[in-house]
């Protein structure tokens, strides 16, 4: 049965505000008492809502928030989110004055923005990002010196306010030589910096590499997809088993049609299953235009009434078919779980995700943003 705030719903995203209090309460642990806890919320919160998630970790106690853009940035200070905002993603020249009206935080991460921030009038603070490594946003060890100059001829409104890289392979116990030597690299920047008279904060981890590596916390760890429940990798869960990661998401719709089909017949587009058994199918309205991706086409399934349906032929843009044949229950108006737990059953992100095309984290943030996520 759909509840008062999902009447009128066909398809709705629902998020457990104890299990984002559970998550932050076991990550906070892992810090150390002086270390600041940044949440993540990139990518409208890895699609669990930009503003309802802020609100919610702000509430919690985080210390800094992480964005993507500056388009993220001013949404959540609309809101009347007050916490300290690092844009972590490139910030457009002619945007760069509203970051420092709205005091948010950006990246600098290459010689045109700091020339572009050495004219601002206004104060504006900034984090330099280092490449140790990824070989994506970042200067590189080369130019250390040279980026020590630009800094030094600052004016005073531009505050040196963090110092961070990022790791490429934390979560893979493959990576870890690899890992222990960005955090060397690191090191090196943070020691020059120092003597050079900077000492902004420090930070380097990000979910997994926080887990892993603890010599990595350093004065900040920004932590992104295990707040949300989720795993960074199979690896990383395998090392933590203490960790009792609890998923926030759970997404579900409302069955539409329901009917009898004989055995032989096609379903779907170009007929890619043909029914072996005379069948009862049920139609649920959402597809691949709200996030569910095609290459669960006959091989994924949903949860109606605690039991696993088959989805039979290809997804749709707009329409999923279900094989109910086992689960006579089922009548127009039953809810499907999509991801989430129905009785005894679950279906995780990640056992949607196919490992060889896509992540668990692509499966949640491309969750259509304009499905109603009801926080409770």
């Amino acid at each position: 049965m759909q509840s008062l705030e999902t009447k009128g719903l066909r398809t709705w995203i629902e998020i457990d505000k104890g299990a984002i209090a559970h998550n932050y309460s076991l990550l906070r642990g892992l810090l150390k008492p002086e270390a600041k806890f940044m949440a993540v919320v990139k990518s409208n919160a890895y699609g669990h809502s930009l503003v309802d998630f802020s609100r919610e970790i702000e509430k919690l106690g985080a210390d800094w928030i992480g964005v993507d853009s500056i388009v993220e940035g001013l949404t959540l200070r609309r809101e009347g989110i007050q916490l300290p905002i690092l844009v972590l993603g490139y910030t457009l020249p002619e945007r760069i004055e509203e970051a420092s009206k709205e005091n948010i935080s950006i990246t600098v991460s290459t010689f045109e923005t700091l020339e572009m921030v050495s004219g601002l009038q206004t104060k504006l603070s900034i984090h330099v990002k280092v490449d140790t490594g990824m070989h994506r946003q970042g200067f590189q060890l080369a130019q250390m010196t040279e980026v020590i100059t630009v800094l030094k001829s600052l004016p005073k409104n531009i505050e040196v306010q963090g110092l961070f890289t990022h790791f490429a392979g934390a979560k893979n116990p493959a990576s870890t030589e690899k890992t222990l030597a960005q955090i060397k690299e690191f090191e090196m920047w943070q020691k020059t910096f120092a003597e050079a008279g900077f000492v902004p904060i420090a930070h380097t981890a990000a979910s997994a590499g926080a887990m892993l590596y603890p010599q990595a916390h350093f004065d900040m760890v920004r932590f992104g997809i295990g707040l949300y429940g989720v795993w960074p990798s199979s690896e990383v869960r395998g090392a933590e088993r203490d960790l009792d990661l609890k998923p926030i998401l759970s997404w579900k719709v409302v069955v539409g049609e329901v009917k009898n089909v004989k055995k032989g017949e096609g379903v779907g587009y170009d007929f890619t299953n043909i029914l072996k058994r005379d069948s009862r199918l049920a139609i649920c309205p959402i597809g691949y235009w709200h996030g569910l991706p095609r290459s669960v086409s006959n091989n994924g399934n949903v949860l109606v009434h605690g039991k696993r349906a088959p989805i039979t032929g290809r997804v749709s843009m707009d329409m999923i078919t279900i094989d109910v044949t086992d689960i006579p229950e089922v009548k127009v108006g039953s809810i499907a779980t999509i991801i989430g737990r129905d009785g005894g059953e679950e279906i995780r992100a990640d056992k949607i995700a196919d490992p060889e095309r896509t992540s668990e984290y692509e499966i949640i943030t491309r969750l259509n943003p304009l499905i109603k996520r009801i926080y409770g």
